[in-house]
């Protein structure tokens, strides 16, 4: 055997559009309701496969208390700094949301190219993201690295966000006093730097508001209508609950202002009411539910404490009991640095200042690891969560040439 044919030939992934095709092929969708919840690990197996053959040391990480669910970590190359996390991570959630394929002109879970177009469920948000990531750093030697390169796949981002949250139970360190990390539990950071390929039209985004859901509940006493001496009327304490939250929501735009957000203030919207069951009972029960929408800087439980606040007096007053609890476990507001380097870098890359959206995203579970973290990616969020959802072909070059410059600027030519 000559030396050359004894040599270990790495095969890297194969081509973009056949990775693509497989990942939208794969259904992978996340969802609160069990009956359309659907695990992740086939579409994390087709990732693991192409990781691998592209030299990468990959992980599957289970998610406890969530069967079939799994975050998958692919690391390039050995961090050279004791293990202090000073790579590129480049991560995309592995789920989509659920979908009317009555309302798809094509079949979801076939990559269609039409109209300068790719069309499939999840093309844009944001499997597309994930395949372009395998596909920059093929080519790619460990030894070359001079800082790792990581690509992260995370679980259930459309429902519950159980895959960041799992990551930061099983990587964060113990009571850090200032909020941020500075270690992990196991002597390990995936990276300093880290890209999240959310669909923003290739425009940088360093900050985003929180997501809260908020249930309100009120219950009285029913009785005949005829006379209100007889009962306890929920539906009119919640008359009052909802004059005291819309003076508490003015409030919060006099207190609370962020110039970066196009909506520069913490938003409260009333979204759904039920009460009562018919005109002639006097109403024993009032639910009230609602979305909240913090800034950055202001903590999901604080406002939770000033809703009890705004409550508590006005049930008291009516004789009723009452209820605040949450909907779903709350997203945090997140911001990173204007100087961070990753900001700084995608804003030269772009040649676009780094923005602020109203949606949420991972940042803030990825910043509390450690990592300074911006959201960028080649998908349109109008495109999101919609039938027919598809990617622009346009987009495909502009991002390949900006996961290249990034690896090439945290990776290859790194300095600490």
């Amino acid at each position: 055997m000559t030396a050359a044919s004894s040599q270990v030939l790495t095969p890297g992934a194969p081509p973009l559009r056949q990775m693509l095709s497989e990942l939208i092929a794969t259904p992978s969708v996340s969802s609160v309701n069990p009956a359309l919840n659907q695990s992740n690990r086939p579409l994390l197996d087709h990732l693991a496969g192409w990781l691998e053959d592209s030299g990468f040391d990959v992980e599957i990480l289970t998610l406890a208390g969530q069967p079939g669910k799994a975050n998958l970590i692919a690391t390039l190359g050995q961090d050279r700094d004791q293990l202090k996390g000073t790579g590129l991570v480049l991560a995309g959630h592995s789920d989509t949301v659920p979908y009317d394929e009555h309302l798809w002109r094509h079949d979801p879970f076939t990559l269609t190219e039409a109209e300068g177009r790719l069309y499939g469920l999840g093309i844009c948000d944001m499997k597309a993201f994930l395949a372009l990531a395998v596909e920059a750093a093929q080519g790619l030697k460990a030894e070359q690295l001079k800082a790792p390169l990581v690509i992260l796949a995370t679980a259930d981002e459309e429902s519950a966000m159980h895959g960041a949250r799992a990551l930061l139970n099983s990587l964060s360190p113990d009571g850090s006093p200032d909020g941020i990390t500075h270690g992990s539990k196991n002597g390990r950071r995936l990276g300093a730097h880290a890209l999240i390929g959310e669909p923003t039209n290739l425009r940088p985004v360093r900050a985003h508001k929180g997501v809260m859901g908020e249930s309100i509940r009120l219950r009285g006493q029913s009785g005949h209508a005829s006379d209100p001496a007889l009962g306890r009327n929920a539906l009119d304490g919640m008359h009052d609950v909802i004059s005291a939250i819309l003076r508490w929501r003015d409030g919060l735009k006099t207190r609370y202002h962020d110039k970066l957000f196009s909506i520069p203030y913490p938003t409260v919207n009333l979204g759904h009411i039920r009460g009562g069951d018919n005109p002639n009972r006097i109403c024993g029960e009032c639910e009230l539910q609602l979305d909240l929408r913090p800034l950055p800087g202001l903590e999901p439980d604080s406002l939770r404490a000033e809703l009890q606040e705004l409550i508590a007096p006005i049930a008291a007053s009516r004789g009723l009991t009452w209820q605040l609890d949450a909907l779903f476990e709350s997203i945090p507001p997140g911001a990173t640095p204007a100087n961070a380097p990753i900001v700084r870098a995608t804003e030269e890359l772009t040649g676009l200042p780094a923005e602020a959206v109203n949606f949420g995203t991972e940042l803030p579970f990825f910043n509390l690891l450690g990592m300074n973290t911006v959201v960028l990616g080649p998908g349109d969020i109008a495109q999101a969560h919609q039938p027919n959802e598809f990617l622009s072909l346009a987009r495909i070059a502009p991002t390949q040439s900006l996961l290249r410059a990034l690896i090439e600027q945290f990776c290859l030519t790194h300095t600490p």
